[in-house]
């Protein structure tokens, strides 16, 4: 009976350690949740959560109770989770379109606690995080089929928000009817006209005729409010079920692989990235030199960045003059990237850094 008397002392005092270190790391927890609401960034972070769980369990020496550390650890992540969620549960995202459009299901799936506040443009999203109304937004950049979004890129140009992070949906384009409608009913369909434009294919065998929206989301909704079955828009499975259609037809897009790359824009700049996983988006106009181009492109390489992407714009206040667009690979807040910056500015009229981000984020649709 003494030592259990013993043992459960110990465990006693271990206890109120354990609660001393949980107030503590709660409390560390707020501050990162402040930090994520202010640069737009998620709460889940599944590299970050793997990465803690594999350091941790190192300092574990007992093999026979090793295998249960990992379990405590998710179970503590998934509390401290939860409290973030709870602090910042009343934070804004912008998006363009309404309910059911394929940013607004973007915004949902990357904020899953936040309130999705929908805009009109992509221009009314954004100002709506640079004047305050909104703590971050989520536009589109780029759409495998139709490439870049360049209503999107020239905010980035003009604008003073930031990009802390890039998310990727896949976009499976559906057939939508009213209630009681079949395919054999339907003699017209209405959708985006990047939409309609996806699934040119499928409309032209089955003859339909079509009608542009301002987005997918409009279009289902015009069908549910016409209650007619020779009538069906084309949209995602999420909006189906959130306006009451019935799926005619699934996945009816020409190409299998349909995605769009959406941006996080915040008013904050983030910089806590590991040099591992790290990106960078740099916008900038060269000089009218000879070469000039040429040489700024060398500079990114000479220092060891790796450019992923590289595109150009037309600027809209100058005729015949562009800025370039540059996604590179590597952290280019350390010294070495200060100097490729510094270098780089000597063949540039303008230069910024519009943004740093972590790998890509895989977003599914239901």
């Amino acid at each position: 009976m003494e030592k259990l008397k013993e043992a459960r002392e110990k465990i006693n005092e271990i206890d109120q350690e354990m609660a001393r270190l949980f107030e503590e790391r709660m409390q560390t927890s707020k501050v990162i949740a402040e930090y994520k609401k202010e640069h737009g960034l998620p709460i889940y972070d599944a590299a970050r959560e793997q990465a803690v769980i594999e350091q941790n369990k190192g300092f574990i020496k007992d093999y026979e109770i090793g295998s249960y550390y990992p379990r405590f650890l998710s179970d503590v992540m998934a509390i401290s989770k939860q409290y973030q969620e709870h602090l910042i549960s009343g934070t804004r995202i912008a998006y363009s379109g309404i309910e059911g459009a394929f940013a607004n299901i973007a915004a949902t799936k990357i904020f899953p606690y936040g309130k999705a506040i929908s805009y009109p443009d992509f221009r009314a999203a954004y100002e709506a995080v640079e004047n305050g109304e909104c703590d971050c937004c989520v536009l589109p950049v780029e759409n495998s089929y139709a490439g870049e979004v360049g209503q999107v890129m020239d905010l980035m140009f003009s604008g003073s928000l930031y990009v802390n992070g890039i998310y990727t949906l896949r976009i499976a384009q559906n057939l939508l009817g009213v209630e009681g409608a079949s395919l054999k009913d339907v003699k017209t369909v209405v959708s985006h006209p990047q939409a309609l434009a996806q699934c040119a294919g499928y409309i032209r065998k089955k003859g339909y005729q079509t009608e542009d929206y301002s987005n997918t989301a409009a279009a289902a909704k015009a069908v549910r409010d016409k209650n007619d079955p020779s009538v069906a828009a084309i949209a995602s499975v999420e909006t189906a079920r959130l306006y009451g259609l019935s799926v005619l037809d699934h996945d009816i897009n020409e190409r299998a692989e349909n995605s769009t790359r959406f941006a996080v824009f915040s008013r904050a700049e983030n910089r806590r990235l590991s040099t591992s996983d790290g990106n960078f988006i740099l916008m900038f106009t060269v000089k009218n030199e000879v070469g000039a181009l040429a040489q700024a492109l060398n500079v990114l390489g000479s220092y060891g960045f790796n450019m992923r992407a590289l595109r150009s714009r037309p600027m809209k206040d100058l005729a015949w003059e562009y800025y370039f667009y540059i996604e590179a690979e590597g952290d280019e807040t350390g010294q070495n990237g200060a100097d490729m910056l510094r270098h780089l500015g000597l063949h540039c009229d303008m230069l910024k850094v519009v943004g740093h981000f972590s790998d890509e984020v895989i977003l599914q649709e239901d």
